[in-house]
């Protein structure tokens, strides 16, 4: 079980939330959590789905449960880096640096050679490829091929 397993990634991402909220220091100390639920007396929450993605025997199912809830991660469900957008000054930089001096002297360039030095400028942190076509005159959907 590992985080490609998209429902128990998102499972224990709902569960550690309030820790890595700092609204609690374990899994099992947030009151208002469905963990305690699962590790002993069902009250209101039906367990039986979620703990049959761990095992078929109950027993084994709520020590994976457990285990699973309290492993360390980077998991990630709904964060979202966010994207430090970059000028079109930036972005033309960024060309120079490549050996582009003026944008006509990429769209004479070899289409090879043109496609690698728009590659390795699309892979930055922050350039879009609909600022790319507005910068190189290229069309987006050529750009996005690259």
């Amino acid at each position: 079980m590992g985080q490609g397993t998209c429902p128990l990634v998102l499972f224990r991402y709902i569960h550690q939330n309030p820790v890595k909220a700092g609204l609690s220091t374990h899994v099992k100390e947030y009151e208002w959590s469905s963990y305690r639920e699962y590790m002993g007396k069902t009250e209101i929450t039906d367990i039986d789905s979620a703990l049959e993605l761990f095992s078929d025997d109950r027993r084994k199912a709520v020590e994976l449960f457990d285990k699973f809830m309290n492993e360390e991660n980077d998991d990630k469900c709904l964060e979202h880096s966010k994207k430090s957008a970059k000028t079109d000054k930036e972005v033309r930089r960024y060309f120079v640096a490549a050996g582009v001096n003026n944008i006509s002297d990429l769209q004479h360039q070899e289409k090879c050679k043109r496609d690698e030095i728009i590659k390795v400028v699309k892979s930055i942190d922050g350039v879009s490829i609909r600022q790319l076509s507005r910068i190189t005159g290229i069309p987006k959907s050529v750009i996005d091929r690259i």
